[in-house]
């Protein structure tokens, strides 16, 4: 398609990341490519819903498919158990088979929550994704990663289910205000510290904001390039969680006002200095990092102390059993998995806590 990049994705089955303008409008005739007339389930939340829940279903009318929608209420404390019920009870009284398929029209709390849902579904039913922001786009709507957050923290609940198609409109991040559009540049940029140069300086000189079609693109295909070496996260996969440990502490500390980009930036940045501090990077990492991410506007600290952080951390999926597994970044484009006793993650986070 003009204008239009597309990102294969190899994974089992394999699907297509297609990233563009006016793809919302169109994504009825796109999705007849991959998926047969059938019922379309259109889950969104109350955010999004307003502004292109319309667009899609009458665009799924226009190619023939039967489209019914659900809404929830936006916001992280709604990924939860209460709302995954309500998404399956939906799916139920819609009558929905195994041949029908999800939406999941959102950023990543609708990808994430819509995607659960189709992976409980009568054992599993296809999906789509239809990132609409820039959160979504360049991280969770492609690698087949969904999840709900439980009591005792983020994500630990979910399963692994690849979509079957994935449509970034890039005309929804206009909409988007300046703290969201942040929010989804702390990942980009995490990306950028994985992939290396080529990736990290489109952040330095700008092209985030003059291009975020090549920004997205380039982190999808980096991504896409992980998930298809390590699917269910045995290796590899486990570096995409660069500032997660702290980060996803700074979100249970706060309640999960703080949302999710700032969070990973400032868990980014901690893990940075930490790295440095510790004599674990090959140079200088910290201060590159802390620019490029107070460029985008995001933190590069936290309120909450290092000994809530730990606390809080100990309860993360990337625990097991007495250790921990850090992400650890040596230089921009090499990072390091670095398992460590659970006794030691207090030092750690200490030695990177201050900016």
């Amino acid at each position: 398609m003009p204008d239009c990049k597309e990102i294969r994705v190899n994974t089992v089955p394999a699907y297509t990341a297609i990233i563009g303008p006016s793809l919302l409008k169109k994504c009825g005739q796109l999705l007849r490519k991959a998926i047969s007339p059938c019922h379309m389930a259109v889950v969104t939340d109350s955010a999004v819903g307003p502004l292109y829940l319309e667009t899609v279903t009458e665009s799924l009318k226009t190619a023939g498919y039967e489209a019914s929608a659900y809404e929830f209420p936006a916001g992280e404390e709604h990924k939860n158990m209460t709302t995954l019920s309500a998404i399956l009870e939906f799916l139920a009284k819609e009558h929905l088979t195994r041949t029908d398929c999800l939406i999941a029209l959102g950023g990543g709390v609708v990808g994430d929550m819509a995607g659960f849902a189709a992976a409980c579904y009568l054992r599993g039913i296809r999906y789509v994704q239809m990132p609409t922001t820039l959160l979504s786009a360049v991280d969770s709507s492609v690698g087949g990663k969904t999840a709900i957050d439980l009591g005792a923290g983020k994500n630990l609940a979910g399963a692994f289910l690849q979509p079957a198609a994935v449509l970034c409109d890039t005309d929804c991040l206009r909409t988007l205000p300046q703290p969201v559009l942040a929010d989804g540049a702390a990942e980009a940029v995490k990306t950028g510290v994985l992939c290396g140069e080529s990736l990290f300086a489109l952040f330095e000189d700008g092209t985030l904001k003059a291009d975020p079609a090549e920004v997205i693109a380039r982190c999808v295909a980096y991504k896409a390039g992980v998930v298809e070496r390590d699917e269910k996260e045995q290796g590899e996969r486990k570096l995409l969680n660069l500032g997660h440990t702290v980060g996803h502490a700074i979100e249970k500390c706060s309640g999960y006002a703080v949302p999710h980009g700032r969070a990973v930036a400032a868990g980014l940045a901690v893990m940075a200095r930490a790295a440095e501090r510790l004599g674990w990077t090959n140079g200088p990492v910290a201060d590159r990092v802390g620019r490029c991410l107070e460029a985008q506007g995001l933190p590069v600290s936290t309120e909450f102390s290092p000994g809530a952080l730990a606390e809080a951390a100990l309860a993360d999926k990337k625990r097991s059993g007495g250790s921990i597994t850090l992400v650890v970044p040596k230089r921009i484009g090499l990072c390091e998995l670095k398992t460590v006793p659970v006794t030691e993650l207090l030092p750690v986070i200490r030695a990177g806590w201050e900016a």
